[in-house]
C-alpha cells in the first residue's frame, strides 16, 4: 500500500464529504448561470487544480471583467477573486454551515462582480434544503478534506494521463459538483438518444461518448471508486474482464474501487490500465471508428 494513495472510507468521511459536496455546488451554480453555454453542458463543470475546486474565469455580471470562485482545500476558504486583484477570503472552518458559506460567497460575489442571482436548490444530492438555508451541513473536517483532496489530485493525473492521447473530441477533467465525481468523456462524433428527457440528461446525453471517472462514494454505491460506462452501452459490453474491476449490475457500469488501486503495487498503473482496457473494450463493443480506438494507446503517437 502506498503512503502516497490514503485510504478514504466513505462512512468514516460522511459528513465531512456532504458539507464539501454543497460547497461545490455555489460554484457549479454560479458557473452554470454565467458562462457561456456549451453541449453536454461543459460550461457547468469545475476544474480540480492544485489548491481545490475551482470555476474558469467567469464574465463579471456588472461588466467589470472576470472573476473566479475557488474552494481553498489547503486554506480550507472559499475564494471570490476579481481579475483585476480585488479579491475576499470567506472561511469553512470552524464548522461553518453550508448557509453560512454560501450567504457569504454569493456576497463576496455581487460585491466584487456585480449582482447575480443562483438556483438555490441542491441537485443531484439526497437533500433539499436550499443552500442559503442548510444549516444541516456544517461539519467539516480539515484532516478528512486533506486525505480527500491527496486522493483526488492522483486521480485527476489518472484521467488526465488517460484522455491525453485520444485524437477525438473529449473533455477536459470535470469536476462535477452534482454527482461530486471527475469525469472525463470521449466522444465518437455521432449523436445518441438521450436515456431520458429530463434537463440534464437531455442536454447532457445527446451525444455517443465513454465516460471514465471517480467518485468518493454516495448513497448509492458507499465506497470511493473509478467507474466507466459507454452511452449507449451496446449488448455485450457487459461481458468484459477487467480485473480488478468488475460490473456492478446494479449501477450499469464497471467500477474499481479504490481499496484495490491503494492496495495496488503501483496504483497509478493499475487505475490507468483500468481506464484504458474499459474504454478499448466500449470502443469495440459500440464499433468505434478503430482509428479512435487505436489513439488510445497512443498509436499513432501524439508527438513524433
Amino acid at each position: 500500500m502506498s503512503s502516497l494513495w490514503p485510504s478514504l472510507p466513505y462512512e468514516a468521511w460522511r459528513a465531512t464529504c456532504d458539507t464539501l459536496h454543497a460547497h461545490t455546488q455555489v460554484l457549479g451554480k454560479l458557473a452554470v448561470v454565467l458562462a457561456p453555454p456549451e453541449p453536454e453542458l461543459e460550461h457547468g463543470a469545475l476544474r480540480v487544480t492544485a489548491r481545490g475546486w475551482e470555476t474558469s474565469l467567469l464574465p463579471a455580471p456588472d461588466g467589470s471583467g472576470a472573476f473566479a470562485v475557488a474552494l481553498d482545500l489547503h486554506a480550507h476558504e472559499a475564494l471570490v477573486e476579481h481579475a483585476d486583484g480585488p479579491a475576499r477570503r470567506i472561511p469553512l472552518t470552524p464548522n461553518r454551515s453550508v448557509a453560512e458559506v454560501t450567504r457569504d460567497v454569493l456576497g463576496a460575489v455581487r460585491e466584487l462582480a456585480g449582482a447575480v442571482e443562483i438556483n438555490l436548490k441542491p441537485q443531484e444530492t439526497s437533500w433539499q434544503t436550499p443552500l442559503d438555508e442548510d444549516t444541516e451541513h456544517a461539519t467539516y473536517d480539515v484532516s478528512q478534506v486533506a486525505r480527500y483532496f491527496q486522493a483526488a489530485t492522483r486521480v485527476a493525473l489518472v484521467l488526465a494521463a488517460y484522455r491525453a492521447p485520444y485524437r477525438g473530441r473529449s473533455t477536459p477533467v470535470n469536476a462535477w459538483w452534482g454527482s461530486f465525481d471527475f469525469a472525463v468523456s470521449l466522444f465518437s462524433g455521432r449523436p445518441a438518444d438521450p436515456p431520458s428527457q429530463d434537463f440534464i440528461m437531455r442536454n447532457a446525453m445527446d451525444a455517443e461518448e465513454i465516460a471514465v471517472g471517480w467518485w468518493p462514494g454516495d448513497d448509492r454505491y458507499p465506497r470511493a471508486a473509478f467507474y466507466a460506462y459507454a452511452h449507449p452501452a451496446h449488448p455485450g459490453f457487459s461481458a468484459a474482464d477487467l480485473s480488478p474491476g468488475r460490473w456492478d449490475a446494479a449501477l450499469g457500469e464497471f467500477v474499481l474501487d479504490w481499496d484495490d488501486v491503494v492496495a495496488a503495487a503501483d496504483p497509478h498503473a493499475t487505475a490507468l490500465e483500468f481506464c484504458r482496457s474499459a474504454a478499448s473494450h466500449a470502443c469495440a463493443v459500440c464499433a468505434w471508428d478503430p482509428a479512435l480506438a487505436s489513439s488510445l494507446e497512443a498509436s499513432p503517437p501524439p508527438i513524433r
